[in-house]
């Protein structure tokens, strides 16, 4: 029986999620009925290949007389990998556990036992191919045809017991009538000499043998297991947003790149840069009348100058789309794009297209509205139209187009309100073409809907994290996402703010919460992000109790420079998670006591890397607690730490660890373990 393998998400009914270089954990229950030893191997099938890898499973619990098997195999190519498991008895190995036994326990006449072993050797040297593995088995032959044969009088024919391994005696007992003399000589009852136990129990004879002998009663796992390979970009990256008319367009986003890319960023994430409608444009601090001037919501897509495909003429061209992804990768950086299906009443697929639209029976469009928010200036697609299959293949060519422009990486807004099978089916299409491009659902909403989403092909997800502030909801949280089986499909990314969520505790906690937030991200998740302004702690909200930005970008054109006091933090942070593998990983982290509900404290381990962080939570008041590091994180008794946020170094042991954050003076430790 082989139940319950991991990595699998749903029974593998849908794929769990690996990037590029990671080494595949394989397990399994596998057991059989009677007391007989078992072998398995996880066998593998990398994308576009036909021939079938495997990896020898170990029984992990054998020291609690369990059942679970587990292995390995590094996945070095992105697409969809395939594994499944083999388990069969191990014959050979069960005939020795029983000889062993039988010895163990005093029992002298083991002829009968040693001709069954003749019978198992005989059939292994039949199958053996390597030279080395038919001399061990020939030479365990021999021996127990010399030790029945002459038993403990030693010497007729010039062969003892050595001399049948040592000399041509292997070849003599194997050859010609040797095998079938061995089984005439145990059967007459001679008790064996123990040189003789002690060659056909030993450890290479028995790894000769399992590499011969055949697959009694092999099963398999069966359908096979997908694994979908992602490039690194999918788990691990540092993102900033910016709305590219607040920085002089396209080019004045191509001008800023080399700075941004040596704060240590991996990623630009542009709103949407198409024509926007003029029909119920929004104004200033989302005014139902625009003034004249005001730009109106980059996300009412849409005007006479184009729709989806084409680049407001204020921001640039195509070409300037394509000059902006070619400096980006000179500079080490990615562009990513807004990918958000909705309209403008300016759109031209209103015209075209009117079928693809929602109307009430008086013949009004219906705007997108999600009460209380109204968005009289966008329009959502009829995903129940007759004419499903033309949008589905239109916005399909929507998305090929800005990749074969460069852009690789889409954040996609509310994917949650949209067809699963549309995303299922798009992202796969985008996949067979280019499997390199990545999809952030945008999803604020119900965790059954978020998870799915990820299941069915987004390569990371937007989290709740803006909202989790308190310890203990960190702890939950993050715990959940790392240990509950989420781990295996769903990749967080932690935004510390957009320009939609300005939480409370960012309005009222001033720097020292903002600096809080910042080291929670980069040091919690392998992806963050944060949106322009977050370096120069704006936090003005639109009024008391609202999470939107007074004067919001999202309406208004601001004049953007990349300049902020927080930008040394960005800069430190990104650097201590390009060099520290521990900071790359989601589900390596350990959640420590800290005497103090103000203080969290975690430990991430990977590859003989450890960083424990300790971050003040209270922005407003300095916090004194103990990090109380467990002996099980595997470190020496006592060991020195490297703040990798201010340069200084300090003593920490096991156990506790005395810590004060004073706000404005230092809101956290990122240490490095020096060992």
């Amino acid at each position: 029986m082989i139940q319950y393998p991991t990595p699998s998400v749903d029974g593998g009914s849908f794929a769990a999620k690996r990037c590029v270089g990671d080494v595949v954990i394989v397990s399994a229950d596998v057991f059989r009925d009677g007391h007989d030893k078992l072998r398995a191997v996880v066998r593998y099938r990398a994308p576009g290949e036909r021939r079938w890898s495997e990896t020898e499973l170990d029984q992990t619990d054998a020291h609690l007389d369990g059942v679970r098997w587990a292995g390995s195999f590094e996945v070095d190519r992105p697409g969809r990998w395939l594994y499944t498991v083999d388990a069969w008895t191990d014959v050979f190995r069960t005939w020795r556990d029983e000889l062993e036994r039988k010895l163990a326990a005093g029992q002298d006449d083991l002829t009968g036992e040693l001709s069954e072993g003749v019978v198992l050797l005989r059939a292994a040297l039949e199958r053996a191919r390597a030279k080395e593995d038919r001399a061990l088995i020939a030479g365990a032959l021999g021996a127990l045809g010399a030790a029945g044969a002459l038993g403990a009088a030693g010497a007729a024919g010039g062969l003892g017991a050595a001399g049948a391994v040592g000399g041509n005696g292997a070849a003599d007992a194997v050859g010609g009538n040797g095998a079938a003399d061995a089984l005439g000589a145990l059967a007459g009852g001679s008790r064996p000499e123990p040189a003789t136990h002690d060659v056909v129990l030993g450890a290479e004879l028995l790894a000769a043998v399992e590499r011969a002998q055949e697959r009694h009663g092999n099963v398999t796992l069966n359908p096979p297991i997908a694994i979908e390979v992602d490039r690194v970009r999918a788990r691990f990256g540092a993102w900033y947003e910016l709305f590219p008319r607040s920085w002089g367009g396209l080019a004045g986003v191509k001008e800023v790149l080399p700075a941004i890319a040596e704060l240590g960023f991996d990623v630009v994430y542009l709103p949407p840069i198409h024509p926007i409608g003029v029909t119920n444009r929004k104004g200033r601090d989302n005014s139902l009348t625009a003034a004249p001037g005001d730009p109106g919501s980059p996300w009412a897509i849409g005007s006479s100058e184009g729709g989806h495909e084409a680049v407001h003429p204020e921001l640039g061209t195509a070409e300037d789309v394509l000059a902006l992804t070619s400096a980006a990768r000179e500079a080490g950086i990615e562009i990513a794009l807004d990918y958000a299906i909705q309209c403008s009443a300016d759109h031209p697929w209103l015209s075209e297209h009117p079928e693809w639209f929602h109307r009430r029976p008086d013949g009004t469009l219906k705007y997108a509205e999600n009460p209380p928010k109204r968005y009289q200036d966008i329009y959502n697609v009829n995903w129940d139209t007759p004419d499903w299959r033309a949008l589905w293949n239109e916005l399909l060519a929507v998305m090929l187009h800005w990749v074969a422009l460069g852009i690789k990486v889409f954040r996609v807004d509310n994917p949650h309100t949209k067809p699963f099978a549309f995303w299922e089916w798009l992202i796969g299409e985008v996949h067979a073409r280019d499997r390199d491009v990545v999809f952030l659902a945008e999803a604020f909403t119900r965790r059954a809907v978020m998870r799915h989403l990820a299941k069915i092909g987004f390569s990371q997800s937007y989290t709740y994290f803006t909202w989790k502030n308190a310890r203990w909801e960190l702890t939950e949280y993050v715990s959940e996402l790392a240990y509950s089986g989420e781990q295996e499909y769903f990749r967080p990314n932690f935004f510390v703010n957009t320009p939609d969520i300005l939480h409370a505790y960012l309005q009222h906690g001033g720097r020292p919460a903002f600096e809080a937030r910042l080291v929670l991200a980069a040091t919690l998740s392998p992806s963050y992000g944060v949106y322009s302004g977050y370096e120069n702690v704006e936090h003005t909200a639109v009024r008391e109790g609202s999470e939107e930005y007074e004067h919001s970008e999202k309406f208004e054109v601001k004049q953007r420079v990349l300049d902020g006091p927080l930008l040394p933090l960005m800069r430190t942070l990104n650097e201590a998670r390009r060099a520290n593998p521990a900071l790359q990983e989601l589900s390596n982290v350990t959640f420590l006591d800290t005497a103090n509900d103000a203080l969290i404290a975690y430990a991430k381990q990977s590859r003989r890397n450890t960083l424990i962080t300790v971050v003040n939570i209270d922005p407003h008041q300095t916090q004194e607690g103990l990090a109380i590091v467990p002996a099980s994180l595997g470190l020496p008794p006592a060991f020195g730490v490297h703040d990798l946020l201010t340069g200084e170094r300090f003593q920490w042991r096991i156990g506790p660890n005395y810590v004060r954050l004073q706000p404005g003076v230092r809101q956290a430790h990122v240490n490095l373990v020096e060992v």
